[in-house]
């Protein structure tokens, strides 16, 4: 090796290390991003319901549509019905418009309640007001 050429090459190094240090938050930031909803700042997400039409016949199908947000990432919606028992899973959408088709149970009484669940990225869950389906 000549005289002083391992300070080439070190130079070398040290200047390719500050390029790559220099290019890789805008490359980072172009090419993909990152978010985790866990920290003090962290908001519940926030959730509504609306079901369609308002009044049905039991065996009539019915539609369910949330509207969700969050200061992260909703990771997915669930929709119940309250019945007397306890409340019924009745599905799940992970991404927007969050919808669910359903139908009415047969035997059901004057009216059928439903509400629905945003859960965020951290985890944390909000349930919307319930909405009722009048049943004719």
């Amino acid at each position: 090796m000549p005289a002083g050429g391992g300070r080439f090459i070190i130079d070398g190094m040290i200047r390719a290390a500050v390029a790559l240090a220099l290019a890789s938050p805008m490359l980072l930031g172009s090419y993909c991003s990152f978010s985790a909803g866990v920290g003090p700042d962290d908001d519940r997400p926030s959730i509504s319901l609306a079901a369609a039409p308002a009044e049905a016949a039991a065996g009539e199908r019915i539609g369910l549509v949330a509207a969700a947000s969050d200061d992260y990432v909703v990771r997915e919606v669930q929709f119940f019905r309250v019945d007397p028992g306890g409340d019924t899973l009745l599905g799940r959408d992970g991404s927007e418009p969050y919808a669910l088709e359903t139908v009415l149970p047969t035997g059901a009484g004057a009216t059928v309640r439903y509400f629905a669940r945003a859960i965020d990225d951290a985890g944390q869950e909000t349930d919307s007001r319930e909405v009722a389906v009048a049943v004719r």
